[in-house]
């Protein structure tokens, strides 16, 4: 051994034992800012017609919670070893379990990093720095400047790898292929049961059939199926649609002709069809039936102020909430504030685009905003079903996800999306701010990212990261412009001062930017 590296490991050796022990103190980032809450107070009686109100007017100001400052993840620390997983899930409800494929093999276990003072205690000060966010260039917003570049190629050389892994997160998202199975089964004994009630014959709801939307049916539920939507759609031939108030999204219906046959009639009120009228007789029906359902305990919930669902909760033999929303079925063509809406042809084509427009739009009873209130006999148009082929041929590419074909990471991107408000929202379930943001509002940016960004290339699964961020980056940019166009009524903005206040858009747009910057450790926290 050479005697003065010997000398050296002993200096070294006295050195660590007179130094005091380390503490592990970390310096926490920098929460951010929250700003105080705002409740809009109940309005007068809406009329049919009416102004919106002021931005801010009518809201009651209360005291600003104290910010919840999330703990910081070590940069190694990995999250609980996620379930089993099944991606396979088929149209519809009824799924065979034998007929599912295999859940999918669980990742690499990533190695324990100890206990969080141990980590305090070993790693040095340079280790510990949060990891900068991702920088998205003006290119990646249409701006045009500089190419994309993600935050784990601009750490510095040496610094620890960052505190989340997209991939750890997504097998935690996984939906279980049993409790698929055992979802499914509860119901679809519901709904079926339901469904032949109304179908009855003194039932001014005989012809309604089932329409399955949402998250499940769109392969885009995360976490657990614990949460479905049903539409039951009636087809009415022959209406005539008035717009409210230059919206492009709420209209009163009509009827061109009202025989006396149609059982509809009785809703009819100052030749305009009643939606709430129509709405409330639905929910009397199946507050009724949901009595009658043998072996499942299920109850009818709250209505909720505005919205056009009838929620039940299913309380055992498992807990799911189901909403089950009445809808009319148009086969006309669509309406004209459509025209410049779903735009879609550098992305899935223009045969795809005029395929698309030649199906059914359908009309939901859910009221319009109007000034402080609400007018509740207006129709909103949904496009669920389109939005459901969308994703399900999503890729530029005929082949994109198929079995021999080129993957892509849109999905996943949607889903983490939707995991970062559902997170948030939890973390922020006392306060008041994200009440009023829900998926339907990460979906739509999602579809704008999607037709700026058409080519498949830019969606390859090894940039998932960076894919990942330039949805987080769009989502921000409309929180900040306050404009969220809606994807297939393009002169709709959903983040306008009259949905949604701006302090709230101002606190969500806070939350994520804390997020981003400190490597999502909501992600971890529940």
């Amino acid at each position: 051994m050479d005697p003065r590296r010997g000398k050296a490991t002993r200096t070294a050796s006295k050195a660590g034992a007179a130094a005091p022990k380390a503490q592990g103190v970390k310096g926490p980032p920098t929460e951010p800012s929250e700003p105080p809450a705002t409740l809009g107070a109940a309005g007068p009686k809406a009329q049919k017609c009416g102004g919106v109100g002021a931005p801010g007017s009518g809201r009651k100001k209360r005291a600003p919670g104290s910010p919840e400052r999330p703990p910081v993840r070590a940069r190694n620390a990995c999250a609980k070893k996620a379930p089993l997983g099944a991606e396979d899930v088929v149209e519809g409800l009824a799924v065979p379990a034998g007929k599912l494929a295999p859940p999918a093999s669980p990742g690499p276990s990533l190695p324990r990093t100890g206990s969080r003072r141990e980590r305090g205690a070993r790693a040095p000060l340079e280790q510990r720095t949060l990891p900068e966010p991702t920088e998205v260039s003006r290119l990646a917003l249409g701006l045009g400047l500089g190419p994309l570049v993600p935050a784990s190629r601009l750490r510095q050389k040496g610094a620890a790898p960052g505190a989340w892994k997209p991939r750890t997160v997504l097998e935690k998202l996984k939906l279980r292929r049993q409790e698929i199975s055992e979802a499914a089964e509860i119901v679809n004994r519901v709904v079926d049961h339901l469904q032949r009630r109304l179908q009855s014959c003194e039932s001014e709801f005989q012809g309604v059939s089932r329409l399955c939307t949402g998250s499940y049916y769109e392969r885009v539920k995360i976490s657990a199926p614990n949460e479905f939507d049903i539409m039951f759609k009636l087809e009415v031939p022959r209406i005539q649609l008035e717009e409210y108030c230059n919206s492009g999204a709420y209209y009163f219906v009509k009827f061109k002709r009202n025989p006396k046959g149609n059982p509809l009639i009785q809703f009819v009120e100052d030749e305009i069809l009643s939606a709430s009228k129509m709405l409330f007789k639905f929910r009397k029906i199946i507050k009724e039936e949901i009595k009658n359902i043998q072996g499942i305990d299920v109850i009818l919930e709250k209505k909720k102020r505005g919205s056009p669902a009838v929620t039940l909760l299913i309380r055992k033999p498992k807990e799911i909430s189901v909403d089950i929303i009445l809808a009319l079925e148009s086969k006309s063509s669509w309406p004209a504030s459509t025209q410049e809406g779903m735009p879609i042809s550098q992305w899935l084509g223009t045969k795809v685009k005029t395929n698309l427009r030649r199906q059914p739009f359908y009309l939901v009873p859910k009221h319009a905003k109007e000034g402080n209130g609400f007018q509740e006999e207006t129709w909103r148009l949904s496009f669920s079903h389109i939005e459901k082929d969308l994703l399900k041929s999503h890729g530029h590419s005929k082949t994109c996800c198929e079995t021999d074909g080129i993957k892509c990471c849109r999905k996943d991107c949607l889903k983490l999306m939707k995991y970062l408000l559902e997170q948030l929202k939890v973390k922020f379930r006392h306060r008041k701010e994200l009440e009023k943001f829900c998926s339907y509002h990460v979906k739509t940016a999602f579809f704008h990212v999607c037709t700026r960004d058409p080519q498949d290339s830019q969606w390859d699964t090894r940039d998932l990261e960076l894919c990942f961020d330039k949805c987080v980056t769009y989502f921000l940019e409309c929180l900040k412009t306050e404009q969220l166009k809606h994807y297939f009524i393009p002169g709709f903005n959903l983040f306008s001062r009259d949905q949604i206040d701006k302090i709230n858009k101002e606190f969500l747009s806070q939350q994520i930017e804390y997020e981003r910057k400190n490597g999502f450790p909501v992600f971890y926290e529940f």
